[in-house]
């Protein structure tokens, strides 16, 4: 089955607003086995729409179009609709409950001419129920091709994929059974570990295996997809190639996931640990504890930060003594291991983190090169100080440090499992 999602908006082609709409989409096709061939982003006029609804019929078996649904008058995807599908609108007395209840309910005043335009719908489409919004969703279908029309609001959108479309398409089609795997890699670059694995990822093609790099800073995850008849052959062909990639690269495996992130391992182990964490930044300013507090349920395990970036306020907040910074230096592992120990002592937690070093452009407080970092993370068994280099430019060696911070985390973490 293959599909296409097409995101209407002139907001979208010009970058005032980010499109999160389709990735969720597509992310949401591929769990059930239907294959995204195009994404597209058009501009909101009945030209593009209907060009576009031409494209792709008999080409695809579905076009998922969000956005241009709505009450206001320049939202044409519906006027579309009912052009190509050579139809009329007609008022949808359930949508048109719904949408008056709606205003009352949560808006406290009663239902406009305007907002009566939400209930309009052509005669012969689906109507797909949108219970946390005004504008349905609309389906029809032409010839080989479903269309699909949804509100271009994410969490409307996302409700009527998730509660009505997919439902919709398990039954409507025929769908192959698909496994996906992702495995998370560490510490070794796209093109080395491309490399590295050139034998194994040939294989892979002989047994009808899909393989996606999917790099970000620091870390490369691999996503492993096939598709077939039987769901436990499958799985089973997939499974043992994973076990040979480990054998492959020990040194940088760090294993299947469903997360997008190592920050999000690194959260998961620290809720399964029962282990709380305390922040002390400098030179990353408050990044890391940005980072950690962006993961839903983090107050389980994160107590605080003291972003002390001005070195008198290491002195004042975290307890630093000034012997050890005039000796040593703001960015030193001596420094690094005070300020975790202090942070430690200050939310009185299992685990501290420091980072103190220049990120750039000028030296600062300290004649160590710019880009040095310093890293501490302090535990109830010991405090373990690392020095790095990062070169530049300032945001690199930020990014860089936070990275750094997740892996040495993950690596103290994972250990923990073991010895427990």
């Amino acid at each position: 089955m293959k599909a296409a999602i097409v995101t209407i908006g002139d907001e979208l082609l010009i970058g005032q607003v980010v499109d999160t709409n389709s990735v969720f989409i597509g992310q949401e096709l591929e769990k059930i086995g239907c294959k995204v061939s195009e994404k597209v982003a058009i501009a909101d006029t009945v030209e593009a729409i209907s060009e576009t609804l031409k494209r792709f019929q008999n080409k695809v078996d579905l076009v998922i179009l969000t956005g241009g649904l709505g009450p206001t008058k320049d939202d044409v995807t519906k006027k579309t609709f009912v052009e190509y599908f050579n139809d009329e609108l007609i008022v949808n007395e359930e949508v048109l409950v719904h949408v008056k209840q709606l205003l009352e309910a949560y808006y406290k005043r009663p239902i406009s001419e305007i907002n009566k335009q939400q209930a309009f719908v052509p005669s012969t489409c689906k109507v797909l129920f949108n219970k946390v919004g005004t504008a349905p969703g609309m389906l029809m279908v032409k010839e080989q091709t479903t269309f699909v029309s949804l509100p271009g609001v994410p969490f409307e959108m996302k409700y009527l994929i998730t509660e009505e479309l997919i439902p919709y398409i398990k039954e409507a089609f025929r769908l192959e059974a698909i496994v996906h795997k992702t495995i998370l890699t560490v510490g070794i670059g796209e093109s080395l570990l491309a490399e590295t694995i050139e034998g194994w990822e040939d294989a892979l093609a002989e047994q009808n295996i899909q393989l996606a790099y999917l790099p970000q800073f620091g870390m490369v995850r691999l996503r492993l997809s096939k598709t077939g008849t039987n769901q436990q052959e499958i799985e089973t062909e997939v499974d043992q190639k994973i076990k040979e990639l480990e054998r492959l690269i020990p040194d940088y495996f760090i294993g299947v996931t469903e997360a997008d992130s190592l920050l999000e391992e690194v959260s998961k182990l620290l809720k399964e640990s029962k282990l709380t964490i305390a922040t002390a930044e400098s030179c990353t300013g408050g990044s890391i504890a940005e980072r950690l507090t962006s993961i839903e349920g983090s107050s389980a395990y994160y107590k605080g930060s003291a972003v002390t970036y001005a070195t008198e306020s290491k002195v004042k907040v975290l307890g630093l003594q000034q012997n050890t910074i005039d000796t040593f230096s703001v960015v030193s592992e001596e420094v690094a291991k005070e300020m975790a120990e202090g942070v430690r002592k200050l939310y009185q937690t299992d685990i501290a983190i420091s980072t103190t070093g220049n990120a750039g452009p000028s030296k600062g407080d300290s004649d160590q090169e710019v880009g040095t970092v310093c890293i501490g993370i302090a535990t109830s068994e010991k405090t373990e100080t690392f020095t790095f280099n990062f070169g530049q430019p300032r945001s690199k060696v930020i990014q860089a440090s936070v990275h750094k911070v997740w892996l040495l985390l993950y690596k103290y973490l994972t250990s923990k499992v073991v010895k427990s």
